[in-house]
């Protein structure tokens, strides 16, 4: 089982810092308000928070952890929501379809052990992140892909059925006429849920599933499924999850960078913010696409950033759900 267990421990060359249990040092962040401001403060759990407005997964996720269940099984629970909400043409069913017209998903997930499972290009399955959850406890795998996931998705009993909705199906049909890739930011045609959950034992987990970009390439694969871009945690220091342009998220595997930033003493703030400022500072299209990361430490403490307005998040505690909108990069 060794081969799906990521890594528990690393180190980030260039900022030669250290964090014991029981001294934190702070380095400096993109932001003045972020400078040496790591708090500790035992904040009250469970927590989930998952990314842009989906009300329903992410209360469903802190119902769930109220009630005492765990990270991760909160956090598939919580995604669950937006897999089988067949109006949400990013996630799940009812999803955008490839330029041929098949909709197909990705997922991972990622337990608090650090174990951690996958799936891709998943044709006829709604709820692939409980599947990419069989893939990590019931193979010696991270990852299935394609025919091979879906033989092993009905070898675990779940439902096959048609993804391409109505809708769905008339809007790739429309986008036929004038076919044109270009993702336009802050619009749901590359918005995945990710989420992440902290429950009553102070245990984090996660999850991060999609439909991918609509009209994608045939086998196109974002970070979504990807542990260290799309999703990574260590459940000694904090998590992290993304979304929106996976192929730029990919370049930096932001996620895992914002968790070793957090261990090298980085709020989930600072840490956020200078993921972002990793991507744009590398890529001049920056204003052309949208990205948005959201964190969350062992304390508690929550961090969001994105490249442009209007990236929202939402946040579970003290029993209270709501949506909050990031800071973000680009306010010229």
């Amino acid at each position: 089982m060794k081969r799906r267990r990521f890594i528990k421990r690393a180190s980030l060359a260039g900022f030669g810092l250290a964090v014991s249990s029981t001294v934190v040092s702070c380095v400096d962040s993109p932001s003045e308000k972020n400078k040496n401001m790591m708090s500790m403060t035992k904040n009250p759990f469970p927590k989930a928070i998952c990314t842009w407005g989906f009300v329903n997964a992410n209360a469903k996720a802190g119902d769930a952890l109220s009630k005492g269940v765990k990270a991760l099984d909160a956090a598939i629970a919580g995604v669950a929501v937006e897999e089988e909400n067949i109006k949400n043409t990013t996630v799940g069913k009812g999803g955008t379809p490839d330029r041929e017209g098949n909709v197909t998903l990705d997922a991972c997930v990622m337990d608090t052990n650090g174990d951690c499972g996958a799936v891709v290009c998943v044709e006829g399955f709604t709820n692939v992140a409980a599947l990419a959850k069989k893939v990590m406890k019931d193979t010696p795998h991270v990852m299935l892909a394609g025919k091979g996931a879906e033989e092993f998705a009905l070898a675990q009993g779940f439902k096959k059925e048609e993804l391409l909705t109505e809708d769905s199906k008339k809007a790739w049909q429309e986008w036929l006429k004038f076919p044109e890739y270009k993702p336009l930011i802050n619009i749901e045609n590359h918005d995945t849920i990710g989420m992440l959950c902290i429950d009553n034992d102070g245990d984090i987990a996660g999850a991060c599933t999609t439909s991918g970009l609509s009209y994608k390439m045939k086998g196109r694969i974002g970070d979504s499924a990807v542990i260290g871009a799309g999703l990574f945690l260590d459940n000694d220091i904090g998590g992290a999850v993304a979304t929106g342009m996976g192929e730029e998220i990919l370049k930096t595997v932001g996620s895992f960078l914002i968790v070793e930033l957090m261990r090298n003493g980085m709020s989930p703030q600072a840490a956020c913010e200078e993921a972002i400022r990793r991507i744009v500072t590398k890529n001049k299209g920056y204003k052309e696409f949208q990205i948005a990361y959201i964190a969350i430490n062992k304390a508690g403490d929550i961090g969001a950033y994105c490249i442009h307005e209007g990236f929202t998040y939402m946040k579970y505690e003290d029993g209270k759900n709501e949506n909050v909108p990031s800071d973000y990069f680009n306010k010229v």
